[in-house]
């Protein structure tokens, strides 16, 4: 039954009617495309609008509880691969390809190689994360690894093994919405903005790069960038 009460078709049984009516006709794509558009307007049928609802961003305070949950656990790799995320803002898709010559301790900076739109970056880590992630990355070498986050099988990491490992600590952390990958991004470039960071010292590392951005952030240098983001990643939850 419909909202209006009166019975309806199956959709599949009406697809049917009317492929009958068209058959003959040997339609294509574009005329389809065509004829559905009159007949929403015949119909007096709208078309939703993508949605304005804000996407679930964690709050600090979710943020803090989620990463009390991982340093309950003592694993040492898991707490070095959620700081990376927080600290850096890269894409699952992008962190299970970073090697271990990628980062640069001295600088502070992570090399992103063939992120979104197949384009380099770097990215920062404060200078509080250094020691830390030196000692990580002192483990793999004497292991053998080629990446910076690898199994005990000398495999890199997938991106749904990943995802599976945040969830669990979600649960651990007793918060209702899953944090993923992206949700860690997303906190992160909110709070910058929140601090008073410039989008335009929020590019360079976020990836992000439409035409019109690109004329405004090619003029920046990006020690610029690095220079705001030492100045308050200080006043960072974790």
């Amino acid at each position: 039954m419909s909202e209006t009460g009166a019975k309806r078709t199956s959709a599949k049984k009406k697809a049917r009617e009317i492929a009958r009516l068209l058959r003959p006709e040997r339609p294509d794509y574009a005329y389809l495309k065509d004829v559905f558009r009159h007949l929403r307007a015949e119909l007096e049928v709208s078309v939703p609008g993508p949605s304005r609802r804000l996407p679930w961003v964690p709050t600090e305070e979710q943020v803090r509880a989620f990463y009390e949950a991982v340093w309950r656990t003592r694993r040492t790799a898991d707490l070095v691969l959620i700081k990376t995320f927080l600290y850096t803002g890269v894409r699952v898709s992008e962190l299970v390809v970073i090697r271990l010559a990628d980062v640069d301790l001295d600088a502070c900076q992570i090399r992103v190689n063939l992120g979104k739109g197949s384009k380099d970056r770097v990215v920062p880590f404060p200078g509080s994360f250094r020691e830390t992630l030196a000692l990580h990355i002192r483990q793999r070498r004497r292991e053998g690894g080629t990446y910076l986050f690898e199994s005990s099988w000398k495999r890199r990491y997938s991106d749904w093994g990943i995802r599976r490992m945040l969830e669990r600590y979600t649960e651990l952390a007793g918060i209702d919405h899953t944090v993923s990958p992206h949700k860690l991004r997303h906190f992160l470039l909110t709070w910058l903005k929140k601090q008073g960071v410039d989008d335009a010292l929020i590019q360079p590392y976020s990836g992000h790069a439409s035409r019109q951005s690109l004329e405004v952030y090619s003029r920046l240098a990006l020690g610029e960038a690095q220079q705001e983001y030492d100045r308050v990643i200080a006043r960072f939850p974790v």
